[in-house]
């Protein structure tokens, strides 16, 4: 028993440095240089939790209290229109965030869902903590803006494709660019961030194979 215990103590301690080192990665990605020591009391600010699949983070109605940087998994952000369909508007992979910004910074109700599309594995900072971490590490302000400034990047382009390419062309066009991403999202989450029915992605699928 106690030999089982370790082997589970060990497994844990080693997963958790390996996500710890994830987010050290990432960091370094974005040109953030800080010494381990900085690195472990930034560290500090942050929880890493495991959620289930299909887990909701947040739902409409509730305040946005905690920003996720995804080290395993994959989360998605939509909302349930007056037809109660649901619309997916933003996916988010490994290394990625994601947050209600509105919700999170102006501390009002959201009108999204976030949710686990896999068991997922994040590393997690409450509103507060972010502002104190910002407050006694200004380096992570610079860290921050960089990942708003490319998701904002990302989403000007998903619109101009939004209102330039056809249906059919914008799904040609995320599966050239995104092909692993598009086989590990399920279609009918596909479909919903395409604003398709799943049942016209199918067709579209078929004709692709004939």
């Amino acid at each position: 028993m106690n030999r089982h215990f370790a082997f589970l103590f060990n497994f844990a301690f080693i997963n958790h440095r390996n996500m710890c080192q994830i987010f050290r990665d990432h960091l370094a990605k974005l040109s953030v240089t800080i010494n381990n020591e900085e690195f472990e009391k930034i560290l500090s600010f942050f929880e890493i939790r495991t959620f289930v699949k299909k887990e909701n983070l947040l739902e409409e109605g509730q305040v946005c209290r905690h920003n996720y940087l995804v080290l395993k998994g994959l989360l998605r952000k939509f909302f349930i229109n007056e037809k109660g369909t649901e619309l997916t508007t933003e996916f988010a992979i490994e290394t990625w965030w994601m947050t209600d910004n509105m919700s999170f910074e102006h501390k009002t109700p959201s009108e999204f869902y976030i949710q686990t599309v896999e068991k997922s594995e994040l590393l997690v900072i409450s509103n507060e903590a972010q502002e104190k971490l910002l407050e006694q590490f200004p380096v992570m302000e610079k860290y921050f803006r960089i990942v708003y400034q490319r998701a904002y990047a990302a989403n000007q382009v998903r619109v101009k494709y939004i209102y330039s390419l056809s249906k059919e062309d914008f799904y040609f066009n995320l599966l050239k660019k995104q092909p692993a991403f598009v086989q590990r999202v399920p279609q009918y989450l596909i479909a919903s961030f395409l604003g398709f029915t799943p049942e016209y992605l199918s067709e579209i699928r078929k004709r692709i194979i004939s």
